[in-house]
């Protein structure tokens, strides 16, 4: 009986007109809303989840742009000589470099990858080894922080990290600078990979 007399009331008094301006508010921007999922909803969204099916295929059929370290270190040898001796040798070439695909397409070269230099170098090598980054494992990233680094080396604080530091090979300048110099300290080991 409650239900009917409210019903009643509603459809009958004209104290509420904006309780049905907002009712019929609500149905028409439901029904806009529906209309809209229909016609701009892609076919395939919602078939595997909360997005397009259709895009794993997409995905799958892209050409790749990044490959292995091998495909770069068959064409440059002094660089795989010198980086799968050092700490460096799970870093991917592309990390510094760039994707291969835009060196090389179709076992021809199509252009030249960014080789950084300078200020960029630092920028570069502090992507890993900043000490302000908490997260990495310091038993495995030797981490630094600048200039302090510089300054217990006693080199100018201008320095930047190639200047002292093979890329490829980092504690190869190091050491063999150590061994020149007749330094009897054990020289710097690799850390774990």
């Amino acid at each position: 009986m409650h239900i009917q007399s409210v019903r009643r009331y509603l459809l009958q008094s004209n104290h509420n007109s904006h309780v049905k301006r907002i009712i019929v508010g609500l149905l028409v921007l439901a029904v806009f809303g529906f209309a809209s999922k229909l016609i701009f909803a892609p076919a395939t969204f919602g078939d595997l989840g909360h997005y397009r099916a259709k895009a794993i295929l997409e995905e799958a059929n892209l050409e790749p742009r990044l490959m292995t370290n091998e495909s770069c270190l068959t064409c440059h040898q002094h660089e795989k000589r010198k980086h799968l001796k050092g700490t460096h040798k799970t870093v991917s070439c592309e990390f510094c470099h760039g994707a291969y695909f835009d060196h090389i397409l179709d076992d021809k070269k199509i252009g030249t990858l960014d080789v950084k230099k300078g200020e960029e170098i630092r920028v570069l090598c502090l992507r890993c080894h900043n000490k302000e980054i908490q997260a990495r494992p310091t038993d495995k990233i030797k981490t630094v922080a600048l200039p302090q680094h510089l300054e217990e080396k006693r080199v100018r604080t201008t320095h930047t990290c190639d200047q002292c530091h093979y890329v490829h090979a980092p504690l190869e300048y190091v050491n063999l600078a150590k061994k020149m110099m007749r330094i009897k300290d054990e020289p710097e080991k690799e850390p774990c990979p």
